[in-house]
């Protein structure tokens, strides 16, 4: 079993870390501060082939694997890590689902424009009542002729601020069956988005409102039905979230072993005292064992649809191993890590957000434990025996 690099991934890794020294570096904490979406980045990567890597080439992409899209994020964080979010957007995010169950109408108008880095799509999937509970969502698309009305609202969407359109979760009907997605547009009537919030890690989001918003049925993903299709692709948009988690942690813990080297206090390294070596061997292995995990789900993945099981496991492990290094990172570097002249601080919020967004991390490990005892648990409670008689 080889864990190395091919050489072709080699020298895509050092390209790619070329690029990011040239183009990334120079701003790289002025542009970890700014909310909103770094288009010229996204251009800056259009260009360089970093948008669409994971896209199929007849859809205007590179048409390489999600390895590579794992090396550039591990690449373009080491030097940038506010950058790192442009190729997730790229690659990992709803541009995936968009790409592998959009009609040609629909690729044509936004796909192009998204790779191109000149426009960044928002996923509206979580409701005031229906976060980890998705299938709780409220939000409602139903058939008028050509058209399609839609009612609902939405929060803690990425991008919502900057987005051009919006992969919306709806419900056509009852159940699980009856849930799909649509494509709404930031100028459809009926739809309003609410003034710029900020999460901890200081990205803007934005309340979405539907009231009789009326769209083309050519806006129509997928209809119902379409609700598994959407979560086999979020397993996807998992890897990317999952990359950044450990990206970020690792250059935390890089920038935290180089201010050992050189910080000095009771006249010698802070390298030199035991108990900080024993952190940094303990966030070594914390490292090295949850990359193992994030390489081998990406590889599977390319395979096919990633597993689930694999993912969950990749994704829990490097959400807590890339806070747990950034907040090391800070203890180990003191005011000068708290500071935000330092990026470390900014690494360690960005990842406390990962392990709720995409998947909290406990509900990750409730599918973990439905795989270790090879059954499900369903987490709402046992329905009435009356209720049950009456299905």
């Amino acid at each position: 079993m080889n864990f190395d690099f091919t050489e072709e991934q080699n020298l895509f890794a050092e390209s790619v870390r070329r690029f990011a020294l040239a183009h990334l570096e120079k701003d790289s904490l002025a542009r970890a501060h700014e909310p909103r979406f770094p288009f010229a980045v996204a251009q800056k990567m259009s260009e360089q082939g970093l948008m669409g890597i994971t896209i199929p080439e007849a859809d205007g992409g590179q048409g390489g694997s999600l390895m590579d899209a794992v090396i550039a994020i591990e690449q373009v964080a080491a030097v940038c890590p506010r950058s790192a979010d442009v190729v997730q957007f790229g690659n990992f995010g709803p541009i995936r689902t968009f790409s592998e169950y959009g009609t040609e109408y629909q690729k044509t108008k936004w796909l192009t424009e998204c790779l191109a880095g000149r426009m960044v799509i928002s996923l509206g999937m979580s409701e005031p009542e229906a976060g980890s509970a998705v299938t709780d969502l409220k939000t409602t698309a139903k058939q008028d002729g050509a058209n399609y009305v839609l009612n609902g609202t939405k929060v803690f969407s990425t991008f919502s601020p900057d987005a051009s359109v919006f992969l919306v979760y709806v419900r056509y009907d009852r159940g699980v069956g009856g849930i799909g997605s649509v494509l709404v547009e930031r100028d459809t009537p009926g739809f309003t988005i609410g003034p710029p919030q900020e999460f901890m890690s200081g990205e803007q989001w934005s309340e979405l409102h539907f009231d009789n918003a009326r769209i083309p049925a050519q806006n129509v993903l997928l209809g119902p039905g379409g609700f598994k299709k959407q979560m086999a692709s979020f397993n996807v948009e998992r890897l990317g979230n999952t990359a950044r988690s450990l990206a970020f942690g690792r250059y935390a813990y890089n920038q935290a072993r180089e201010h050992a080297k050189v910080r000095q206090q009771f006249g010698r390294p802070l390298s030199e005292f035991q108990g900080l070596q024993w952190k940094f061997a303990d966030m070594a292995i914390k490292l090295e064992s949850a990359q193992l995990l994030l390489y081998r789900a990406a590889v599977n993945a390319d395979k096919g649809l990633p597993s689930a099981y694999e993912t969950a496991v990749a994704k829990a492990a490097c959400n807590q191993t890339g806070f747990e290094l950034a907040h090391e990172a800070i203890q180990i570097m003191g005011a000068t890590g708290y500071s935000k002249s330092s990026l470390v601080e900014y690494c360690m919020r960005r990842c406390r957000g990962w392990m709720i967004a995409g998947g909290s991390v406990e509900m990750l490990k409730n599918r973990i434990a439905e795989h270790v005892f090879d059954r499900r648990f369903d987490q709402r409670p046992p329905k009435p025996k009356s209720a049950e008689a009456a299905e």
